[in-house]
């Protein structure tokens, strides 16, 4: 099991990667470019800028004035996604304790319980961007195709499909861990099962075996006194 091991932590490990250029990135929203050389043609937004730029390559950034005039999916957003990286980040470090293939860690029953564990941790950081990743894309659409909606509309970034990929690769990863570790689990209890019930049965037919020997030898021999007796007596009974 320890290639299984190493894909899902080489997975859960690009996964966080993906994560952590999502939540850095200004392209969660754009807007559609236009062919102006002169003013500033498309609009960026992401979780922490704002950034304009033009055709003549000019990009313009500048970071949200204050947290609490923020929207609150934004908020959301970026707990999810800083929840994301930081779960993302013990999984990597517990997974890489826990494997088979590396030294610490300790015995094999605390590994096992190290991995156990960094896989339930790539699975709550792909859960955790997959969420924030799929609230903002849902405020977009809703926005884009509300007809009363007078703004201006964006379209999906590229960030919110890097976020959904690595959130995927996160969620396989450490499906892919925890089921290494359990189908290991099981396999070495049958194993110990078995090998018990058969030193059992052959401690219990040496047993058997030792106790009819002894049996058979404490035996007391036969008598032949009385049949002696009884054939002289017969002899002089015809005298």
């Amino acid at each position: 099991m320890s290639g299984w091991q190493m894909l899902a932590f080489f997975s859960g490990l690009i996964g966080l990667g993906a994560i952590i250029g999502a939540t850095v990135s200004n392209e969660w929203k754009a807007t559609s470019r236009a062919s102006s050389v002169i003013t500033a043609t498309w609009v960026l937004q992401g979780l922490w800028n704002n950034c304009a730029g033009n055709a003549l390559g000019a990009l313009h950034c500048r970071p949200h004035h204050t947290i609490l005039n923020l929207d609150g999916y934004i908020q959301a957003c970026r707990g999810l996604m800083i929840s994301a990286v930081c779960l993302g980040f013990f999984g990597s470090i517990f997974a890489l304790v826990g494997m088979k293939c590396t030294k610490i860690g300790g015995s094999d029953k605390n590994k096992a319980r190290i991995a156990c564990f960094a896989g339930g941790n790539f699975i709550l950081s792909g859960l955790c961007a997959l969420s924030a990743c799929s609230l903002y894309a849902h405020r977009i659409t809703s926005e884009f195709f509300d007809p009363l909606y007078v703004a201006q509309k964006y379209e999906l970034g590229a960030a919110l499909f890097i976020g959904w990929a690595g959130s995927v690769l996160c969620i396989i990863g450490g499906s892919i861990l925890c089921f290494s570790i359990s189908s290991t689990y099981g396999k070495s209890h049958s194993q110990v099962k078995y090998i018990y019930k058969g030193a059992a049965l052959h401690s219990q037919i040496s047993t058997n075996t030792r106790d009819r020997a002894l049996s058979v030898n404490q035996r007391p021999p036969p008598d032949y006194s009385n049949s002696s007796r009884i054939q002289h007596f017969d002899k002089n009974a015809y005298v």
